[in-house]
């Protein structure tokens, strides 16, 4: 029986014009709170984002952010995870040093902080995913925030390279992790997707194999292979083909809520 239903955003639930099928979801969405099966969003992306596609639905969604450092109930935040300072530094310094063509954002709890010397082009890529989006004049002089999560934007065909070259500079210090696109994300070792799923599990009283989800980047794989009830999107990477137990039509044919239906 399934208890929660857990969808990833950019390329799972959203559709290549980064919206979905609102009328739709909405009938969903309400026989699934008849039903009492929880609706979670899993993502890399900011809270404040996130909320924003859900208006007046947001208070009953729980939503697992910044690729699992932080986790929302009730629009609160219910459990943190971040960085050691001085590692941020270092990872900062890396960036810079190495020059390894990659524009980055650096995600804290409160707000997600940007280089005012960083391209327009990048500025407005980076408001697309980050509404809580502060300009600094140098990031390195950090903000009093907690640090979750370094969002980078690199040449879709240097993904690979640069992400194994930041994985091999700083070990089991950090995971480099890519959602496609030319995305790599930075994340806290261990607080991945999954984690914040499984707090959410433990706290509800859900079994892992009572889980809905639904993804298509490697930012999701763990979260696949938590719950038992797994779908890659048909336009997803190998490896959540690999690791999924179904398959799901693509985003832009609305997938996920074909398949929610059909389960429904």
């Amino acid at each position: 029986m399934i208890k929660a239903v857990v969808v990833d955003m950019d390329g799972t639930f959203l559709t290549s014009e980064n919206d979905y099928d609102r009328e739709r979801f909405k009938k969903i969405y309400q026989i699934l709170s008849n039903k009492q099966i929880r609706f979670v969003v899993a993502s890399g992306n900011q809270f404040a984002q996130l909320k924003s596609f859900f208006p007046g639905m947001e208070e009953n969604i729980a939503f697992i952010s910044e690729n699992g450092a932080l986790v929302f109930e009730n629009n609160l935040l219910i459990k943190e995870s971040h960085f050691e300072l001085d590692l941020v530094q270092q990872v900062m310094s890396y960036l810079k040093d190495h020059h390894i063509d990659a524009n980055f954002v650096l995600c804290g709890v409160h707000k997600a902080y940007i280089e005012a010397a960083a391209s327009e082009e990048f500025k407005s890529f980076a408001a697309t995913y980050y509404y809580a989006l502060k300009e600094v004049d140098r990031i390195e002089e950090l903000e009093e925030d907690k640090y979750v999560k370094f969002a980078l934007s690199v040449p879709v065909e240097k993904t690979t390279s640069i992400q194994e070259a930041l994985q091999h500079s700083f070990g089991k210090k950090i995971v480099a992790v890519s959602s496609g696109h030319g995305s790599i994300d930075i994340i806290i070792p261990d607080k991945h997707k999954a984690f914040g799923l499984s707090y959410l599990a433990d706290k509800w009283g859900i079994s892992p194999k009572d889980i809905l989800a639904f993804g298509d980047g490697n930012n999701d794989a763990e979260m696949l292979q938590y719950v038992g009830h797994s779908y890659a999107m048909a336009n997803g990477s190998e490896l959540v083909k690999k690791v999924a137990k179904h398959s799901a039509p693509s985003n832009d044919e609305s997938g996920v809520l074909q398949v929610i239906e059909k389960y429904l």
